[in-house]
């Protein structure tokens, strides 16, 4: 009879969640509710429990990093550190066909290093670039698609807080996650700027500047304060000088300093709507991270990950389905659920599966955050989508026409990741020693 209940009790709390999802509920409000539904069907636990869960889902020192990252990009934008990182991109590709493409791209793979989050990645670049490309004659709808899909790198090469979310669930350590995330980043960055190239080439657009080697080591020193901030975080990391955590705290110091004292666009009236700005940036991805570790917490009671898991094993023995299953779970998933939400729902069900899928948890860790970066550029959750579409003025189904070929060579860049793990575990190693 308790069996019976338990299936009941998932049936209940899954089917719950997508129904809430489907009628476009908030998504923390439509997990919040899914977990009070399901409590209240199994009827083990008092509602009490939602609380003390959400605290304690939200109670941990890795997952400071998140707000102190989000914060760091909210520091970079007004601080005019973007606008330096872009003009030394400028010098570096703004010779190719379409150098404003190419341009938006390799600076977010710049700003990436720096904030951690790919919708602040995308508004910090697309709000200079987008309008400076509409300007020369760019198709607005291209140049928002552009954006966007090199905002999505912001996740994947590090600082990244889907990593330490991926870190703080499974136990892995995030300085691995972020080495493994480099050469996959850059991997990704090439090929989205060989795509602009050939789609600009097509249409006819121009290069912004010519090469000079003169011009890249300018921009390169008015730029090199800015370029440190990278050095500075994920070096700390990586040679063990301080945490994930800490190096957010730094990145927050060396930002505000840099902004306030050196490039002077921070003024000391500005800093109540900076922090203001970065606790609501904040507060929105906590709310979901404490609504999502109910879920999950219920999740695990009711078995419903290693359920599931065992529901995908029984499809295939085969490690290369296997992770074939799991792209697909993921990309669908990255669709509809937001990344955050996502992780911290699905996570669980995949490290179950661990030990058949042949591969290391630092790899497994970079294949599900590089999905969940492609899920950021499609409707109807996808963040860096709809932050372009605010700064360009497009419709989202204009823009996501777009961003095809763009997904096109993502899924590329997503088999390789997934199937050489050389890509990403070859500096995993080497951090490991």
């Amino acid at each position: 009879m308790k069996s019976k209940g338990r299936i009941v009790t998932a049936e209940i709390l899954i089917f719950s969640l997508i129904f809430l999802f489907a009628i476009n509920t908030p998504i923390a409000i439509a997990i919040g509710a899914a977990s009070i539904l399901g409590i209240l069907v199994q009827k083990d636990f008092q509602l009490m429990v939602v609380v003390q869960r959400m605290f304690s889902g939200t109670d941990s020192f890795h997952l400071m990093a998140v707000p102190l990252f989000m914060f760091v990009g909210v520091i970079m934008e007004a601080g005019g550190i973007s606008r330096r990182i872009i003009d030394f991109a400028n010098a570096l590709v703004g010779w190719l066909p379409g150098g404003l493409a190419a341009v938006a791209i390799v600076s977010a793979m710049f700003f990436a290093g720096i904030s951690g989050s790919a919708a602040a990645d995308t508004v910090a670049v697309g709000a200079i670039l987008i309008p400076a490309m509409k300007k020369s004659g760019y198709d607005s709808d291209f140049a928002a698609a552009v954006q966007a899909s090199g905002g999505s790198i912001g996740v994947i090469i590090p600082p990244s807080i889907p990593m330490i979310i991926f870190g703080f669930l499974t136990g892995a350590s995030i300085g691995q996650l972020f080495a493994g995330g480099i050469l996959p980043g850059v991997l990704i960055g090439i090929t989205l700027v060989g795509v602009s190239t050939v789609i600009s080439r097509r249409k006819g657009y121009v290069a912004t500047t010519s090469f000079s080697i003169i011009q890249v080591w300018q921009n390169l020193k008015r730029a090199t304060l800015a370029l440190v901030a990278p050095v500075i975080i994920l070096g700390g990391i990586l040679f063990g000088i301080f945490t994930a955590t800490e190096s957010a705290a730094v990145a927050v110091v060396y930002a505000l300093v840099i902004g306030m004292f050196v490039y002077r666009k921070i003024k000391p009236k500005d800093l109540v709507r900076l922090f203001r700005d970065g606790a609501i940036t904040s507060s929105i991805v906590m709310f979901i991270i404490s609504t999502a570790s109910v879920f999950g917490w219920i999740a695990a009671i009711e078995n419903i990950p290693v359920r599931l898991a065992g529901s995908l094993l029984g499809m295939t023995a085969s490690p290369v389905v296997l992770l074939l299953i799991i792209n697909f779970v993921l990309l669908i998933a990255g669709t509809f659920v937001e990344t955050t939400a996502a992780l911290i729902l699905l996570v669980p069900m995949i490290t179950a599966m661990l030990p058949s899928l042949g591969i290391d948890l630092v790899q497994l860790g970079v294949i599900v955050v590089t999905n969940l970066a492609i899920g950021m550029l499609t409707p109807p959750m996808g963040i860096c989508l709809i932050v372009s579409c605010s700064i360009s003025g497009d419709s989202l189904g204009a823009i996501s026409r777009r961003i095809l070929p763009f997904l096109a060579i993502l899924l590329v860049d997503l088999l390789i990741i997934t199937f050489y793990p050389p890509i990403t575990m070859w500096m995993a190693r080497m951090v490991a020693g």
